[in-house]
């Protein structure tokens, strides 16, 4: 039940940040205070939210390789989870990690929209 309950806001969460970045993009140039409107990563973010992605996609990419990933949390530093060994943490790691990598995509997708509006 808590594997399906962290799933389900997993999905939540996702389905969330997705309407926000539409709500964005069909907001058009300017908001109801007639101010630009803002993207969610600015010119300065852009890059570092580039790079981070850039990492978990890395990492995502050598977990199924090697199949195998180092814990992600505060409560299992340093362990590692192999698909032999541990298949739902193993799993429930990698869908996190390709969850972060889609959501940090997403918002340089929608900044990159907004910078390039005609």
């Amino acid at each position: 039940m808590l594997t399906f309950l962290y799933y389900a806001l997993m999905l939540l969460v996702g389905y969330v940040w997705y309407r926000y970045g539409q709500k964005l993009l069909n907001q058009g140039l300017r908001d109801e205070n007639d101010e630009l409107t803002k993207p969610p990563v600015g010119p300065i973010g852009f890059p570092l939210v580039a790079a981070v992605a850039c990492y978990l996609l890395f990492a995502a990419l050598r977990a199924l390789v090697l199949r195998e990933i180092p814990c992600v949390g505060k409560g299992c530093a340093g362990q590692i989870y192999t698909l032999a060994e541990h298949a739902g943490p193993y799993w429930a790691n990698l869908f996190f990690l390709v969850w972060l990598v889609l959501a940090l995509g997403y918002a340089m997708y929608v900044t990159v929209r907004i910078w390039t509006r005609p």
